[in-house]
Formats: structure tokens, C-alpha cells, sequence
């Protein structure tokens, strides 16, 4: 039978490449969008992180979601520093949130009030995929748009508190295994992440819309 972890990262496979070819996405990544794009997307990921965040004190001490509110994960103050040198000190006074955002983080903050289980999934699909996948953005960002290297703009995707990535995940996965619930819980997570997947591509067909490429 396979692991808890096994079973997630098989089960939202089709979501998560749904997610990362997204038009938006490529078109950012093959340097066909400019910074505003890259500024903006951002920003749709400060209200997603502020939704992640700001309940982690509460749910540090529950026995299914506590184990991985792991503060070398935070990711809003390195969001908040990315935006400041993105749009200047006053960056909160224009910040908005796209209406497919406000939908992600209110089911976020609704996970993080009422159901653990449903909590580490948005978790998983998160902080997991910005341990990885980010890399890649950070990268492209880096040469297109010439931040300094892990520097200001890019901080957001630089785990400083994480020295060895592949063995952070190998815990993390491990954390999974050890989640106490039972089938029917697990099939419920499951069905979360595939949620919080098809959350974050609507995000990204919002921006796509936002910024379209002229034909």
C-alpha cells in the first residue's frame, strides 16, 4: 500500500502540471511578460502567504497540523521585502487582490479556522512546490529582469533557514507519513490538494488575462 505522502503527490499530479504550464506561467518563465507581471503575481501571493501565516500560532500546538508549522517556511516577510523593492515603501497602499486570490485565501484562512487536515494539504502544495519549482522562477527572474542573485525581488524563493532542500523534503514527506487519520481523512486531504491546485491555476488564468501577449 502506498505512503500518505505517495498517495498525495500521485493523486494531484494532472493539477500540478495543470498549474505549472499554465499560460501565464510560461509566458513569465520564457521572458515574454515584464516585470509587472512578475510584480503583480507577487503580489497575489502575499494574500495567499498572509492566509497561510497568520494562523500558525493557534495551530502550532494541534496534534495534526502543528508539526509542520515549521518557521524556516515562512515566507511573508521575505514577500514583504520582495514588494518593498518591487513597488517602493508604500507598497501595501495599492496592493490588490485578484478575485480568483481572494477566493484562494479565504478557503486557506477557512482550513486554518476549522480542519488541520485540510490545512497541511494547502501547506503541502505551497511551501513544497515554491521549495522546488520556485527555484526555477527565481532563476529566470534573476537573468530577466537582473535582481541581485537571492537578493531584493527574488527573496521570496531563497529558504535561507533551509540548508539541504532534499533532505527538508524527505522529512517533510515523513511528517506526512506520521499524519494520524484515517482513510476516509486521507481521501479528504487528497481531495484538498487537488482543490488548492486548481485554486492556484485559477490565479494564473486570472493574471494570464490581466496580461495578455498582443498577438
Amino acid at each position: 500500500m502506498d505512503s500518505f505522502s505517495t498517495l498525495i503527490r500521485t493523486a494531484s499530479h494532472q493539477q500540478h502540471v495543470e498549474a505549472e504550464t499554465s499560460t501565464f506561467m510560461g509566458d513569465l518563465l520564457g521572458g515574454r511578460l515584464g516585470v509587472e507581471a512578475y510584480t503583480r503575481y507577487t503580489e497575489q501571493l502575499w494574500f495567499v502567504y498572509d492566509a497561510l501565516e497568520a494562523g500558525t500560532m493557534r495551530l502550532a500546538s494541534d496534534p495534526v497540523a502543528g508539526p509542520f508549522v515549521r518557521p524556516e517556511l515562512f515566507r511573508l516577510a521575505a514577500l514583504e521585502r520582495d514588494l518593498a523593492h518591487l513597488r517602493g515603501a508604500g507598497w501595501r497602499t495599492g496592493l490588490t487582490a485578484l478575485p480568483a486570490t481572494e477566493a484562494y485565501a479565504a478557503r486557506v484562512r477557512e482550513c486554518a479556522r476549522g480542519w488541520p487536515g485540510g490545512y497541511v494539504a494547502h501547506h503541502y502544495t505551497r511551501y513544497l512546490g515554491d521549495l522546488s519549482g520556485g527555484q526555477i522562477i527565481r532563476d529566470r527572474a534573476e537573468r530577466t529582469w537582473g535582481f541581485e542573485r537571492k537578493g531584493d525581488g527574488v527573496r521570496f524563493y531563497v529558504f535561507e533557514d533551509i540548508a539541504n532542500p532534499a533532505a527538508f523534503k524527505r522529512g517533510y514527506r515523513e511528517l506526512l507519513d506520521a499524519v494520524d487519520a484515517d482513510d476516509l481523512e486521507k481521501q479528504r486531504v487528497v481531495a484538498e490538494c487537488r482543490r488548492a491546485f486548481a485554486l492556484n491555476t485559477a490565479v494564473f488564468r486570472a493574471l494570464g488575462e490581466e496580461f495578455p501577449l498582443s498577438a
